[in-house]
């Protein structure tokens, strides 16, 4: 049977049309991805509107490829100007900046390409082996389970990702509320559209996404300047790590990508968390720890092959629950939406192709990949240096054109404009905005389960506490507060304490 699907994937991958669609995707991805300030978060959102037009597999398998693309490409410009491309590389800078000061950019980028792929390929084989059995398994889930387990990845949204866990629920409660606006599916009234007719249809996921997103990015990155690279020798040749790098390399890539697959099938934990985990690992275990910061290969194989094998297995709960664990995932699932297919356990037994078909994709991508990133790396540094002032104005072109291409109404780009500002302001104020993204993606499912549960057991909440998987979940997100509590008070106290003996010596 597994074989059946294989081949099953690889006849609907190896199409002209899904090759291309392939190429296209890892191409703009790693070309995005090496440019600072963009990434795999931004393009897919100014993508997204055009999905609308393609075929699903086909849409599916290229904006995969921008992700997996990105995410191979955006440790180059950490490695040659110090400056991250997205935030899981920005560990890369650690050693791989000083690395390129010493001479060893090349050599560094190779090992960057090759930790990547290694760990690409890891999780690709995990998902290829769990999400059918989880998939299987979920077809017995109830409404109670569902909610539950929605609830709990967006608690570990909130709670995991970057800045205030507080802040984190507050953007998860507003994403909720936002979900509500629009028509009840139910009764057929409707919700705080205060009269607007455009907004019957409730908020639209594009306008919300390209704004938090794209706009969000053009007006924090006004007044910045392009930075130069540091000067390599970027032939093959320059490229070839040592015997002893080599030796140095494969443990940490083993290390890297088996926390890389465990981290990235839970939500919440993307963002560059895991790498960063990775780093101190390797840093733990290593013999001569005194060499991390300085140029340690080790410190650079571990986290990118941490990276890349966590975006496969963040594939498995996205593609077979439904439940995605950040942004990117919550797009990619969006784009299934516009579709009409309802993510969930249904999309490997309704479209085995389009399953098998993409996962034959990632194969494929990835081989593109490594072909793309070591012969063409000086290729990628001269775009290093395309100024901000002309990078950016394309990219509100381009979110004007997708947000009017939908549903070719102004009333989406007031909107776009409007979540652009308040993306802006919520940033200032040190709130993620990614949280708001998972809530308002499932909100709708949330409360759909929610009354389902409700109605079956004729209003009885306690239903939660007699299903065996729906309990665990809740007392996971339960745990996850209190844990994510506890370590917010750790921080302030030592930060008060801090403060206090500064007064002191002063």
């Amino acid at each position: 049977m597994f074989f059946d699907h294989l081949l099953l994937g690889f006849s609907e991958a190896f199409t002209l049309t899904n090759l291309w669609y392939c190429f296209i995707g890892v191409l703009l991805g790693t070309l995005v991805g090496v440019l600072p300030g963009l990434g795999a978060l931004i393009t897919i959102s100014l993508l997204l509107p055009f999905t609308y037009y393609l075929p699903v597999d086909g849409a599916l398998i290229m904006l995969a490829g921008v992700y997996f693309g990105a995410d191979f490409g955006g440790g180059t410009c950490s490695i040659l100007i110090g400056v991250p491309g997205h935030p899981a590389a920005a560990v890369d800078v650690l050693d791989g900046y000083p690395m390129a000061k010493q001479g060893r950019g090349g050599v560094a980028l190779f090992i960057k390409c090759i930790a990547s792929a290694w760990g690409s390929s890891v999780g690709i084989i995990l998902l290829m082996l769990f999400a059918p059995a989880l998939s299987a398994f979920a077809l017995k889930f109830g409404p109670a389970e569902y909610f539950m387990l929605m609830v709990l990845g967006l608690v570990a949204a909130a709670s995991v990702g970057r800045g205030s866990p507080l802040k984190g629920f507050a953007m998860v409660v507003l994403g909720l509320l936002l979900a509500t606006v629009g028509t009840d599916v139910n009764t057929g009234l409707q919700r705080f559209t205060f009269g607007m007719t455009e907004l019957s249809n409730g908020v639209g996921l594009i306008p919300v996404a390209m704004g938090l997103f794209a706009l969000t990015e053009v007006m924090s990155s006004i007044g910045k300047s392009a930075v130069s690279p540091v000067k390599q020798r970027l032939r093959l040749r320059d490229q070839l790590p040592s015997r002893a790098e080599w030796r140095a390399s494969w443990p940490a890539m083993l290390r890297g990508s088996g926390l890389g697959a465990a981290f990235g099938a839970l939500p919440g934990t993307s963002g560059g968390m895991a790498t960063f985990i990775a780093y101190a690992v390797e840093k733990r275990v290593s013999k001569t720890p005194e060499k991390f910061g300085t140029g340690a290969v080790e410190g650079l194989a571990a986290p990118e092959a941490c990276n890349n094998a966590g975006i496969g297995t963040a594939f498995i709960p996205s593609l077979t629950l439904g439940i995605p664990g950040d942004a990117v995932m919550a797009l990619l699932l969006a784009a299934l939406m516009l579709q009409g297919i309802q993510p969930g356990p249904m999309v490997m037994t309704s479209h085995p192709e389009l399953f098998w078909g993409l996962i034959v994709s990632f194969w494929i991508g990835m081989v593109i990949l490594v072909a793309l990133n070591i012969p063409l790396i000086g290729i990628w540094v001269r775009l290093l240096q395309i100024p901000y002032p002309l990078m950016f104005p394309g990219i509100v072109l381009f979110t004007c054109i997708g947000v009017m291409s939908v549903g070719n109404s102004t009333f989406d780009l007031w909107m776009t404009l409007v979540f652009g500002l308040a993306g802006f302001a919520l940033i200032l104020l040190k709130f993620d905005v990614v949280p708001l993204i998972l809530g308002l993606i499932l909100g709708a499912p949330i409360e759909e389960n929610l009354r389902r549960t409700l109605l079956l057991s004729d209003g009885d909440f306690g239903v939660f506490l007699t299903r065996p998987i729906a309990l665990t979940a809740g007392l996971a997100a339960l745990l996850i507060v209190a844990l994510s509590t506890f370590a917010q008070m750790r921080r302030k106290r030592a930060g008060h304490h801090a403060t206090v003996g500064h007064e002191d010596i002063g």
